[in-house]
C-alpha cells in the first residue's frame, strides 16, 4: 500500500511538473504562475480529501461523481500537456548530446531552450479533452441516440421476419439528476415501433431506493404486444458497498429484483419463455449476471434447459465477456445475444458506420455495437445511463432497435 501511494504521488508530481512547463514557457507574469500552482495544489488536495471520505457503506454519491468529473477534467488535459512537454524534453536531451559530442558547443549552449510553439501546440491539444469533458458533463450524458440495426438469420421463423426488438441497458438510476431529460428518453423509447422490449440489467448503482424518484417516468414505457423482459446486471446485486449485515444486503437485493416488476418488466432469472407469433415461436432466454471479472451468477444451461436445439433463441446476458467465454460457441446455438455493461467507457470517438474507438476495447473484445461469429451475433448496448464519471464524450447513451430479418445477408 505504501509503495503504491509513493508511486501515485510521484506520478502526480511528474504530471504537475510537466504541465506547468507549458504555462511557464508562455506566461511570464509571476503572480499568474503562482496562482496556477496554488489552484493546482488546492484542487489536488480537494480530490484526495473527497476520495478519502468515500463511505463504503453508502457507495457512489453526488459528491463522488463530482470529484471524479473534476479529476478527469483537470488531469486528462494535464496528461496531454505532459506527453507533449516530456516529448520535447527527449528532443532537447538528444540535441544537447549532439551539441556536446559533435558540435563541441559550450556547456551553457548545450541544452536548447523550450520552444513557445510547442507549448502552444500542447495547450491547444489539451483544450480538446478539456472542452469535451465539460460538454460530456453538461450535455453528453443525456444526448440519447437511437441505434437501429438489421440482422439476417437464414433459420429465423417466417412469422418473425421483420420482428423488432427495443433494447435498453445500464440505467443506473441513482446517477440521474434531470427528470425532463429522462422523460424525453422515455418518449424516444415509446416512439420506436417495436414488438418487444428487453432490458439487460443495472437498474441502479447499488441501492433499490435510487430508483424510487424515477418509477413514474419508467412506468411510462408503453406496453408491447410480445412483452417486456429483463435480466440482472452486476450492479443489481449490491456488492460494491459494505453492508451492516447479510440480511440488509439480501433485503436490498430482493427490493432491486422487485423494481423490474414495478416498471412492468418480467425478470428472467436463469430461465426462459417463448413468445408465439402465428404458428411460429422464438425463445427469450435470460441469465443472471456472468462476467469474466465480475459476479458469475448466470447459468446458461439452466436458463436454456428444455429449449430445443433448433429453436430460434434471443439471449439476454448483461456482460459481453460472457458471450466470448461461453455463449458464442455453445452447442445449443444462441442466435442473438443482447448485452450491455461496458458503457463504451462513456468516453471515445465514434463515427457510425466508419470508425469507433474507446479504452473499453482494450478490456472487452465486444464493447459497443454488433459482433458476429459464424452466424451468431452479440449486440452490446452502450448504456442508457452513466456511472462514476457524470458525463459522456463521444459514446452517447443508447436506445437500440434491432430488426430480425430472414435471409443469408451478413450484417
Amino acid at each position: 500500500m505504501i509503495i503504491r501511494f509513493v508511486i501515485l504521488c510521484a506520478l502526480f508530481l511528474f504530471i504537475e511538473f510537466y504541465s506547468y512547463q507549458a504555462f511557464r514557457t508562455l506566461i511570464k507574469l509571476r503572480w499568474v504562475l503562482i496562482s496556477y500552482q496554488v489552484i493546482s495544489l488546492l484542487i489536488l488536495l480537494f480530490i484526495i480529501y473527497s476520495f478519502s471520505q468515500v463511505d463504503r457503506s453508502v457507495g457512489q454519491t453526488k459528491q463522488f461523481m463530482f470529484t471524479t468529473g473534476l479529476m478527469l477534467l483537470v488531469y486528462v488535459p494535464k496528461i496531454v500537456l505532459t506527453l507533449v512537454m516530456f516529448g520535447e524534453d527527449i528532443f532537447r536531451v538528444g540535441a544537447s548530446i549532439l551539441n556536446y559530442f559533435i558540435y563541441n558547443a559550450p556547456r551553457k549552449e548545450m541544452m536548447p531552450d523550450r520552444r513557445k510553439f510547442i507549448s502552444q501546440i500542447a495547450l491547444g491539444l489539451a483544450a480538446v479533452p478539456f472542452l469535451s469533458l465539460i460538454y460530456g458533463i453538461f450535455e453528453g450524458k443525456y444526448n440519447f441516440k437511437v441505434f437501429k440495426q438489421t440482422i439476417f438469420f437464414p433459420d429465423l421463423p417466417d412469422a418473425f421476419d421483420g420482428f423488432k426488438i427495443t433494447q435498453i441497458s445500464d440505467v443506473h438510476s441513482g446517477s440521474f439528476d434531470n427528470p425532463e431529460k429522462i422523460n424525453y428518453a422515455i418518449d424516444l423509447i415509446n416512439e420506436q415501433e417495436s414488438d418487444i422490449i428487453l432490458f439487460t440489467g443495472d437498474i441502479v448503482n447499488t441501492h433499490a431506493v435510487e430508483m424510487n424518484p424515477w418509477l413514474t417516468a419508467f412506468n411510462r414505457i408503453k406496453e408491447y404486444k410480445y412483452g417486456k423482459f429483463s435480466v440482472l446486471g452486476n450492479h443489481d446485486y449490491g456488492e460494491y458497498v459494505t453492508w451492516p449485515s447479510e440480511k440488509e444486503k439480501d433485503e436490498n437485493f430482493q427490493a432491486i429484483k422487485s423494481l423490474y416488476g414495478q416498471i412492468g418488466f418480467k425478470l428472467l432469472l436463469n430461465e426462459h419463455t417463448y413468445i408465439q407469433k402465428g404458428d411460429d415461436k422464438i425463445a427469450i432466454i435470460g441469465v443472471e449476471n456472468w462476467g469474466v471479472n465480475f459476479k458469475k451468477a448466470g447459468d446458461l444451461n439452466k436458463a436454456s434447459q428444455n429449449v430445443h436445439q433448433d429453436d430460434f433463441k434471443v439471449l439476454m446476458s448483461h456482460d459481453p465477456s460472457h458471450w466470448e467465454a461461453e455463449i458464442k460457441e455453445h452447442p445449443r446455438n444462441f442466435h442473438l445475444t443482447l448485452a450491455g455493461h461496458t458503457h463504451g467507457m462513456q468516453f471515445g470517438i465514434e463515427i457510425p458506420g466508419y470508425f469507433k474507438w474507446s479504452l473499453a476495447q482494450y478490456i472487452y473484445k465486444q464493447w459497443a455495437g454488433l459482433y458476429e461469429n459464424v452466424g451468431r451475433y452479440v449486440y452490446v448496448n452502450r448504456g442508457f445511463g452513466f456511472h462514476a464519471y457524470p458525463g459522456r464524450v463521444g459514446i452517447m447513451p443508447e436506445i437500440t432497435v434491432i430488426e430480425l430479418k430472414k435471409g443469408n445477408n451478413v450484417a
